[in-house]
């Protein structure tokens, strides 16, 4: 088994050559010292993961060979994340565990009680890359770029339904028994909480359903891989 995997946007299969961009070429060559002949594995994100060799390994780049494809694909449940960012460790955090524990798509959204004004989308987006080399994936979720939450809501489509992380409904442990499988989102809140607005227009939708994450109140990146977690149990792959 090859010990390091790089995700790469370009076709895979049997025989095809692939290219290096600088960045992944001098990881390869000036960070794992690899060089033509050693092999990697490689996924990106449709054709599973392959084993490929280098050919050519430089400053400017490089190639790769597609060898023999090693694991099928595998794509994770129709599960959004939708979250407040909060400070900036911890927001790596939730998006990585997010890629890890199988959300299809991470939402960041701006709430009344959102700390974070902006975030780096690019940023985020290459820890969700980083996630699935380092888990084995072989899907990379999308990181959208910050929103408001009003104006996700306005154009959401009511087929996918959202679990509500709500920290007023702390107390006995919950389940989800009962609910219908099929595309979901988990929403958690800001680390100040929801707004009284927030919680009247959340509630007047059918699409939602409120759930507690347990008897004690979490910090937002906690009931984040908490509610991923109880989903996944439940309704999804695991």
């Amino acid at each position: 088994m090859a010990k390091i995997r790089l995700f790469i946007d370009h076709p895979l299969a049997q025989g095809q050559a692939v290219p290096l961009g600088p960045d992944q070429a001098h990881y390869l060559s000036g960070v794992m010292r690899q060089s033509p002949g050693d092999e990697i594995a490689v996924f990106n994100g449709r054709d599973g993961e392959w084993l490929a060799r280098i050919e050519q390994v430089g400053k400017r780049g490089g190639s790769l060979l597609a060898q023999a494809q090693t694991a099928p694909q595998m794509n994770p449940p129709d599960l959004w994340l939708i979250f407040a960012p909060i400070k900036k460790a911890r927001t790596d955090f939730i998006v990585e565990k997010a890629a890890e524990m199988g959300a299809s798509r991470i939402l960041p959204v701006q709430t009344d009680h959102t700390n974070s004004e902006r975030i780096r989308q690019d940023r985020l987006q290459a820890h969700a890359v980083e996630a699935a080399e380092q888990c084995g994936g072989t899907f990379v979720p999308e990181v959208g770029d910050l929103q408001p939450l009003s104006r996700l809501l306005d154009g959401w489509d009511g087929q996918r339904r959202i679990l509500w992380a709500d920290e007023a409904l702390a107390g006995p442990a919950q389940t989800l028994a009962g609910l219908a499988r099929g595309p979901w989102a988990i929403l958690i809140g800001p680390e100040g909480g929801w707004s009284e607005s927030e919680r009247k227009r959340l509630s007047a939708h059918d699409f939602v359903t409120r759930v507690g994450l347990g008897p004690r109140i979490l910090r937002a990146d906690t009931a984040a891989v908490a509610a991923l977690a109880l989903w996944q149990a439940q309704l999804g792959d695991w």
